[in-house]
């Protein structure tokens, strides 16, 4: 009985912090005091997706390590010695000049108004839809945090972490075991470094095999790109079959034992997962990709929503590298 009184205190705690939140945001937040924003936002984003389309990838991991650490705030794009963006877990993060590049000219055009908070979620909805993913509606009105710390950023979730861990983590940010299978999801565009996953390949928890949950004609696939003597920074795809295309084909890859990450795996492992991961990625291919486009639309949202600043609890950044002078 205490545990379930526990339980429903946190659950409650949850709901106090997110859903007044989510009131307080709104879609065409800035319809009328800088109309172009979303706009600009959009056309900055398309003119770095055609140079280099895993751009979307980047901008993806940027807002959701941002939404983890203090909420969707842009803490994550403050450069200091002792930010978020030197915390271990941040290693590798891209798209900064995105956002920076769309600020400027907002600035430009409608000076002190539109947030970095808000450029990067938009920013990440843009680089989606130019994926052949979903395109949603983003609620507005985000302030820009006061608050950046390194340390903060080091409990993010880990490809190394049980799911369990990762079950728990994102319950703390008022988010289900169903958005999290549909927020990895994301991976189907994503890339990651051989480091992250080559212990699975060799000598698995200590057994001398590698991880018997990696098919074995993957298992040749990711030894021959990430040997034992090879860089352990090289890039690989976390979905083999369309690495550049936001789809479905990252959970059928798991249902096979393709997936790159030992963490992702494990979702088809898990008890608590493995029927979300198979009503994506199940035979009907099609159909079951408007379901994942659609329920990742609503996950985005929620994610987008965690922790938000507004009023005066935040401020609207000059420039979104650096916190403005008091």
């Amino acid at each position: 009985m205490g545990k379930t009184k526990t339980i429903w205190r946190n659950f409650v705690a949850i709901l106090v912090m997110v859903l007044p939140v989510k009131s307080q945001l709104n879609v065409g937040f800035y319809s009328k005091s800088c109309p172009k924003a979303e706009s600009i936002v959009r056309s900055t984003v398309e003119s770095y997706f055609k140079a280099d389309p895993t751009i979307a990838a980047g901008l993806l991991r940027l807002h959701f390590h941002d939404c983890f650490v203090q909420g969707c705030d842009g803490s994550v794009l403050i450069m200091d010695e002792n930010a978020e963006i030197n915390a271990g877990p941040n290693m590798g993060l891209r798209g900064f000049e995105v956002v920076d590049d769309a600020k400027a000219q907002l600035e430009t055009l409608c000076p002190g108004v539109v947030s970095c908070a808000d450029i990067l979620a938009l920013a990440t909805r843009d680089a989606i839809g130019l994926s052949d993913g979903p395109s949603w509606s983003v609620p507005t009105g985000r302030k820009d945090g006061k608050i950046s710390i390194s340390f903060e950023a080091e409990d993010l979730p880990s490809p190394f972490e049980p799911i369990d861990n990762h079950i728990q983590k994102f319950a703390e940010k008022g988010l289900t075991e169903e958005d999290l299978v549909t927020l990895v999801g994301g991976h189907t565009i994503g890339r990651t470094d051989c480091q992250l996953f080559s212990y699975r390949l060799q000598n698995f928890t200590s057994t001398g095999n590698a991880d018997p949950t990696i098919s074995p004609s993957f298992l040749t696939e990711l030894r021959t790109l990430c040997p034992l003597d090879g860089d352990p920074f090289r890039g690989v795809a976390m979905d083999k079959d369309s690495q550049l295309k936001f789809d479905n084909s990252f959970y059928k890859n798991l249902m096979e034992g393709n997936g790159v990450l030992e963490s992702d795996q494990r979702l088809w492992s898990h008890p608590s997962t493995r029927d979300i991961v198979k009503r994506y990625g199940g035979n009907l291919r099609g159909l079951l990709g408007l379901r994942f486009n659609f329920e990742f639309k609503k996950a985005m949202v929620k994610l987008s929503s965690i922790g938000v600043k507004t009023g005066t609890e935040g401020e609207i950044r000059k420039v979104c590298y650096q916190f403005n002078k008091q």
